[in-house]
């Protein structure tokens, strides 16, 4: 079975449960394809998600998605009936027509890539996303719940019904959040199962704790600042704390909309000293933080709007970490905690109960160790990652994929097999990446017929936008172009991933200095960055050349030759971006291409270029094909040039596959 996750946002820093899962999920022999609708928010992440075999695959921009809805409505794709019925039923709150654009495009991704069964974290909009998705492709799908999600963000019970009764099963997190979910979907309470989010102790080594020496007792709290988290009590519950003369620190770690607020609240109660905001830190910064911790506190209540936590993830990771933990009796809290065994829980905004709790920790250091290590022995008993998923393969193993023998038969859940690689799935013969660094462009006006000639002659192309220029108004050939790009995703995410890879990233701009004729340094960290964030995708996609289409996507191309060990052509246009003498040098590294400007052709090894056009009447000439859709430059001997220009391909995307057998000979 291969199994596709589908986010409306990832990765989500407070959101580790989910990667926790997709890992076990991978290690215990299952194929994932991760998607997600929406950029994450931060380029922050957590060290552990770099361990994913499966690369993270985001939605193009709204305005491609749009083309697909378009197209779908004339070819008879698009989901009609349901979009109208929810659009009526639940008004324009629910976005029904988004939600069907987005299932649209997973429905074809999760199509390509031999998906059975999609699985959703949160009931939300993300589940909705999934409700279209089954009408159009027909994959079926699951959804974990958590308890914001369906609480409040949702909205609408009837709406909750309806996605929970076209789920195959519905996981909760907690007997509470099932319970809650069986009286509010009673028609589909027998396919709502509890599966407790699991923790994997490999980030969380067994230690041989000892009661502290001479030390500042240290309050730790970690959450987003919203109001449900309770971090206004903490704080007041400090405040009382010094007021009884006891000595400590409180460290919050986190961020979010109330973090002007908390700071004010800190100053005007003299506690500067004592209670810090760290703000967002990564999963290795917070794991050191929770190390070095003696008491971890979360104060959560029901805000307002009737939002709460439910199973707070850092509760359990500081309890693997075994520390003793000061919380409230609230939702799914004490199914984690055990009152007066590995913590203690107060009433939910009740300031002076948890003075009390977090007075008696800070004055008890063995009573500190005691609940710590109890703590840590209920987590190896009963969220351990490998029991916590065993529910949920389970489960998986009761959908119609598995009725149609496509049922994965994975390894027993036990330690020695927990940390068991897979290998990586068979791919396809060698591609061709067509770099394309922005588009629309107006230098390559012929671009769109240059990629159909190739997929007439059947060259295995994958053409990749680096950047989409959303301000240009779309023609018909731009319009039936735009479905066969690939783009890269929120620049957000290409920066994650440049953080991500910082070693790398100082490699290549080392590799810069050192050159006597360099690329611009705007021009090239702007490459660089595409570069990186395209490694996984070529990879992926088994890709052995790159053709640039430009002088700047060059600068890209020779960074991934590089990184992946490709070969490279290149087309320079008329009027390149770059320096003439960077461009000779680069060239040299080329296999070969195409060249309007022909003293740039040292070795003879380029094509005399067909596509670019410099006089007035070429250029208008080209763009009025370009807005057509009508190449009204096509002769006879061009159609020769595109027949070379494919054979030339081919032979340089074979050459370099036979050297790397010759290789790894």
């Amino acid at each position: 079975m291969r199994l596709g996750y589908l986010y409306s946002r990832y990765p989500v820093l407070s959101q580790t449960f989910c990667d926790a899962e997709m890992l076990a999920l991978e290690r215990l022999g299952f194929e994932l394809e991760i998607g997600s609708v929406y950029p994450p928010l931060t380029s922050l992440r957590h060290e552990h998600i770099a361990c994913l075999r499966a690369p993270i695959h985001y939605a193009p921009p709204q305005e491609i998605l749009k083309i697909l809805e378009k197209n779908a409505k004339t070819n008879g794709n698009w989901p009609r009936d349901l979009v109208d019925r929810h659009e009526r039923k639940y008004g324009p709150g629910v976005k029904a027509e988004q939600r069907a654009r987005n299932a649209l495009y997973f429905a074809d991704y999760f199509k390509r890539r031999g998906v059975d069964h999609v699985h959703v974290h949160f009931a939300n909009r993300a589940a909705h996303t999934a409700m279209f998705l089954k009408a159009i492709s027909g994959i079926p799908f699951s959804v974990t719940a958590h308890g914001q999600d369906f609480m409040k963000d949702l909205g609408n019970d009837d709406l909750l019904r309806e996605i929970c009764a076209a789920a195959e099963f519905v996981a909760a997190e907690t007997d509470y959040s099932r319970d809650l979910l069986r009286q509010r979907c009673p028609d589909s309470a027998t396919k709502i199962h509890r599966v407790y989010n699991g923790m994997d102790l490999t980030r969380f080594p067994a230690r041989h704790y000892e009661v502290p020496g001479d030390t500042v007792p240290r309050i730790i709290s970690i959450g987003r600042l919203v109001a449900f988290k309770g971090f206004e009590y903490l704080i007041h519950a400090c405040a009382e704390l010094a007021r009884r003369g006891l000595n400590f620190t409180c460290e919050i770690i986190g961020d979010g909309p109330l973090r002007g607020d908390l700071e004010a609240r800190i100053r005007k109660l003299k506690l500067s000293d004592r209670v810090h905001l760290l703000g967002s830190l990564s999963q290795g910064a917070v794991l050191e933080k929770l190390g070095a911790a003696d008491i971890f506190a979360l104060a959560s209540v029901t805000d307002a709007q009737g939002a709460s936590d439910v199973f707070p993830t850092v509760i359990i990771e500081a309890m693997a970490a075994a520390r003793p933990v000061v919380s409230t009796r609230l939702a799914g809290i004490p199914e984690s905690v055990v009152d007066g065994e590995t913590g203690l829980l107060v009433p939910p905004e009740d300031t002076m109960a948890l003075a009390e709790a977090l007075g008696r920790l800070i004055q008890d250091a063995k009573l500190r160790l005691y609940y710590g290590r109890a703590g840590r022995e209920r987590i190896e008993q009963h969220f351990r990652i490998e029991h916590a998923v065993a529910p949920l393969i389970e489960l998986f193993g009761k959908t119609p994929a598995a009725s149609q023998g496509k049922a994965p038969h994975p390894p027993s859940v036990d330690t020695a097999t927990y940390g068991a690689a897979t290998a990586e799935p068979a791919r396809a013969g060698n591609q061709i990446a067509y770099l394309i660094d922005r588009w629309p462009d107006r230098s390559l006006p012929l671009l769109d017929r240059e990629l159909e000639e190739m997929k007439r002659r059947n060259v295995p192309i994958v053409p990749i936008v680096c950047e989409l220029d959303s301000q240009t108004r779309y023609t018909r050939a731009m319009e039936k172009m735009a479905t066969s790009l690939e783009f890269l995703p929120d620049p957000m995410v290409i920066e994650a991933e440049w953080r991500a890879n910082q070693a790398v990233a100082q490699k290549l701009e080392e590799d810069r200095a050192q050159r006597s004729v360099r690329a611009p340094s705007a021009i090239f960290l702007r490459q660089a960055r595409f570069a990186l964030a395209l490694t996984k995708l070529l990879r992926e996609k088994n890709v052995s050349h790159v053709h640039a289409t430009s002088s700047r996507s060059l600068v890209c191309a020779l960074i991934l030759k590089k990184l992946l060990n490709v070969t490279v052509s290149a087309t320079i246009e008329a009027r390149p971006n770059l320096p003439r003498e960077w461009i000779q040098n680069a060239l040299s590294e080329c296999v070969g291409g195409r060249l309007r400007d022909r003293q740039l052709d040292r070795d003879g090894s380029f094509l005399s270029d067909k596509t670019t056009f410099r006089s007035a009447p070429q250029q208008a000439l080209g763009l009025v094909s370009q807005r057509s859709g009508i190449d009204l430059t096509r002769l006879r001997r061009r159609t020769r040039f595109w027949q070379q220009w494919a054979e030339t391909l081919i032979r340089w995307s074979r050459s370099d596959r036979k050297s790397k057998i010759e290789n790894r000979k």
